[in-house]
């Protein structure tokens, strides 16, 4: 299991008033798997569900320009596990070269906490490079593929900035779609989607509910980049950079379903993920 570090500070934080008449939140979320669907339920969910393809894929390095059959590596997903009452799963994931992913997926009252190890049993290194949780908002939102960007937002310098951000890209291998690319990420390694030029503020990307009452976010730790999607989804696709002969990594991550309050909301991610606001440019 992972131990969260400390709290520090974000670079910026966004103000927001919860809007009147939003949910209160009381019964804790409940899981299922089921074909590559997580589906996260709930009485205080917009929509009611939340539909998480999980996993889409596990991706090599080289990413960016290349066709995407060259990029995946093939994966098997099993379900291990699963607790009486919703409030657990346990998954693992096999990849075609060998790797395993277990997955320990827990729910609470408005949030959904994945632990993840990655290991190599092998005694040669592997390509997983990170992986895509592709997160469906279609009944969250309200909208459809071509009407759901405006909810949808990430940070830029520090504030929430709702898509499409500025500087939209729409020219690359495939289109349409939107990445954005952390600085710690080689710009040779994402999706080969239309790369935005700007950086974002921290591994942070979420949407606001149809009533504007009550938002979802996601964030992973390592994280690869942010997406907006193909289809009427969001992603924080997480980053495995590679797996040694018998080297393990852990990963941590969150979907946060909470009222509409931005600072309550950049609150928790502090608290969960410190390292994002301590990230710091490469040195020249």
């Amino acid at each position: 299991m992972l131990l969260l570090g400390p709290a520090s500070a974000l670079v910026s934080q966004s103000r927001s008033v919860s809007p009147p008449g939003a949910k209160t939140v009381s019964k804790p979320l409940q899981l299922s798997w089921q074909k590559n669907i997580l589906t996260i339920r709930g009485p205080h969910v917009p929509g009611e569900t939340v539909e998480v393809l999980y996993l889409e894929a596990y991706c090599r390095p080289g990413s960016t320009d290349r066709d995407w059959k060259e990029t995946v590596i093939g994966h098997t997903t099993e379900l291990v596990e699963a607790a009486a009452d919703g409030s657990r799963l346990h998954l693992r994931c096999t990849l075609r070269d060998g790797v395993r992913v277990e997955h320990d997926i827990t729910a609470g009252v408005d949030e959904v906490t994945f632990r993840l190890q990655a290991h190599n049993p092998t005694d040669r290194p592997s390509q997983a490079h990170w992986a895509q949780p592709c997160i469906r908002v279609d009944r969250f939102t309200g909208e459809k593929q071509h009407t759901y960007l405006n909810k949808c937002f990430i940070f830029l310098e520090g504030k929430l900035t709702r898509m499409p951000t500025p500087q939209w890209a729409t020219k690359a291998r495939y289109v349409p779609g939107q990445v954005w690319r952390p600085r710690h990420v080689p710009i040779t390694d994402v999706n080969p989607r239309p790369l935005n030029p700007l950086t974002p503020s921290h591994g942070l990307i979420g949407c606001f509910s149809a009533d504007e009452k009550m938002l979802l976010a996601t964030a992973w730790e390592p994280y690869q980049e942010l997406f907006q999607g193909v289809i009427v989804c969001i992603h924080a696709d997480f980053r495995i950079g590679g797996l040694a002969p018998h080297e393990s990594k852990t990963i941590r991550g969150k979907i946060y379903i909470l009222p509409n309050d931005i600072p309550a909301l950049l609150r928790r991610y502090q608290q969960d993920f410190p390292e994002h606001a301590d990230k710091k440019p490469p040195a020249p």
